[in-house]
């Protein structure tokens, strides 16, 4: 039994998780909140060269996933979201320098309308020679907001202007402000993107299901050593699905390994604390107020990962 029990705690060390990282803006001081320095950019380049780290195209992730293959637990996947001007202007020379390939999610009505903070089609063109180009939505609206019909309008129309513009569909999506519910999943994977991409903290691994893939901001400052620890925890959200209507998170339902008898438990506004699961099943049934329009559940054993947003409409 204690051997067994040894060996399953062994495992959760050594799963190989990849791990993506997702950018905004560039050398762009005005924007503090979104922008990441060119000296913390390079220092970043520089670990992973120096470290083992192999920074590698989005399409050799999607092509590991869909044949079930290991993920080797070194390599990197680096996105842009929105295509702002700052990344062509001031990023994309370094991407360059280092040969690194990126993903750039392109926010299409800001490009189709000449926004003056945002790539042109023809920039798009050209940084397409370097990296893969996605969807980031046609209007970068709050989805959790929108019905079926009006996200899938949306995605229309954003695919429409995006294969007009660069020859061909896109293969991969990410939600705006890395926001959605079981509504926005469904109605963006029922268009048949290779991969779907969110921002909550967490990596990649085998057992990762196409259509929600873990991405984990890199926006100013932040201390990389930390975030390339994190693992993939294999987890099924039963609740929460979305923000309660009362404003109170009622019930936690979450199934995991069963060599998994304690974790932590973290809800926006709180304080990290200790949970026990039973039998690779965590549940509490206990009224929390919630803060926060935005709110995560983060769900922790080790450094293996697992999280929930529920977003108020």
């Amino acid at each position: 039994m204690r051997q067994a029990l040894l060996l399953a705690l062994l495992s959760l060390t050594l799963w190989a998780d990849a791990h993506i990282f997702v950018y905004h803006r560039f050398g762009d001081d005005r924007h503090a909140s979104t922008n990441t320095s060119l000296t913390i950019l390079k220092d970043q380049f520089e670990f992973f060269k120096h470290n083992g780290y192999k920074v590698i195209p989005l399409k050799t992730l999607n092509r590991a996933l869909k044949n079930k293959e290991e993920i080797p637990d070194n390599w990197v996947v680096l996105c842009i979201d929105d295509s702002y001007k700052s990344f062509y202007s001031n990023a994309l020379p370094l991407f360059k320098e280092y040969g690194y390939p990126f993903a750039l999610f392109v926010y299409i009505e800001a490009t189709d309308r000449g926004y003056g903070d945002f790539m042109s089609w023809p920039q798009i063109r050209e940084a397409s020679k370097y990296g893969e180009i996605g969807l980031h939505s046609y209007a970068h609206k709050h989805m959790v907001s929108m019905s079926a019909d009006e996200i899938k309008e949306d995605t229309i129309k954003a695919k429409h202007s995006f294969v007009k513009e660069l020859g061909y569909a896109p293969k991969y999506y990410a939600y705006p402000y890395g926001e959605f519910d079981e509504k926005v999943k469904q109605s963006i994977s029922s268009f048949g993107f290779d991969l779907v991409l969110n921002q909550n903290v967490g990596a990649v691994s085998d057992k990762s299901p196409h259509n929600d893939l873990d991405r984990i901001a890199l926006t100013g400052d932040v201390p990389l050593k930390p975030k390339l620890r994190i693992k993939y925890l294999d987890a099924l959200w039963h609740s929460p699905q979305s923000y309660p209507a009362n404003g109170k998170l009622n019930k936690i339902h979450v199934t995991m390994p069963r060599s998994i008898s304690r974790a932590e438990l973290y809800i926006s506004g709180g304080e990290w604390e200790y949970i026990t699961v039973k039998e690779g099943e965590f549940k509490r049934e206990q009224l929390t107020p919630l803060t926060k329009r935005r709110t995560r559940v983060i769900i922790k054993s080790g450094n293996a990962y697992t999280s929930k947003i529920i977003v108020k409409e």
